[in-house]
């Protein structure tokens, strides 16, 4: 995605936060879903970081597709921070003076974080919203045989998840060789032009919010026995 922002926006800056230990994430999710679930979602991440070493052709033929690449730009500055919520990152964000902020993979933006931002923020979700908010959205549309919303949103950010408005959606097919560990390059390939576009609109003050309708479902990563039961039995991995 830097990569294909860096091609459009040449005054691209990008804060990189430092990734959440294993611990953390565990701790967090076994709050909210219990230690079995937990260490179950945890077991299937495992499996995941596998498949990608195997599913190594798949992501380089997705790459290759949409004219993409992995290798980190050597034009693009680059900020390391450990949070995008600690007050250094708000501050580094006020000195770069953004005309609008955009996320991918990273943390949840706390309230006071997006209230000090002054500009928008956009954020490219690798889920269809409201339906598959959360994680693994890809995953869960294919178990849930609703491939027609195999996509990404790019949507404003609120206090919510996943929850801001949409200002672009991408829609994209799944090869029968793509699995839960090649979904999100997927979905994020297919979703670079949107997340241009949006980016763009914003700038241009010619965007149009919309919140889309339907059921509106947080989704996390599926615990071991969810995704091995249908791996086996429907062949969705």
């Amino acid at each position: 995605m830097i990569n294909a922002l860096a091609g459009h926006f040449p005054n691209l800056h990008v804060i990189e936060e430092q990734y959440e230990t294993k611990s953390l994430i565990l701790k967090r999710r076994a709050r909210r879903l219990g230690w079995p679930t937990a260490f179950g979602q945890l077991a299937t991440m495992a499996v995941s970081r596998l498949g990608k070493t195997m599913a190594q052709r798949r992501t380089e033929e997705i790459l290759r597709d949409y004219g993409l690449s992995g290798k980190p730009h050597p034009d693009v500055p680059i900020t390391r921070v450990n949070s995008i919520n600690d007050a250094d990152t708000i501050e580094s964000v006020r000195k770069l003076r953004p005309a609008v902020v955009f996320t991918i993979s990273c943390r949840i933006l706390k309230a006071s974080t997006i209230e000090a931002i002054p500009c928008p923020i956009i954020n490219f979700h690798a889920g269809i919203n409201p339906t598959y908010r959360g994680q693994m959205g890809g995953y869960w549309a294919r178990v849930e045989r609703d491939e027609e919303n195999f996509g990404a949103t790019v949507h404003l950010v609120d206090a919510g998840i996943d929850t801001g408005a949409t200002l672009k959606e991408a829609r994209v097919r799944p090869a029968r060789t793509d699995t839960i560990s090649t979904y999100p390059l997927l979905i994020t390939a297919a979703g670079t032009e949107a997340a241009i576009r949006a980016i763009e609109d914003v700038l241009e003050g010619r965007s149009t919010a919309v919140h889309p309708t339907g059921r509106s479902v947080l989704r996390f990563p599926p615990p071991v026995w969810t995704y091995l039961f249908h791996g086996l039995k429907r062949g969705i991995w």
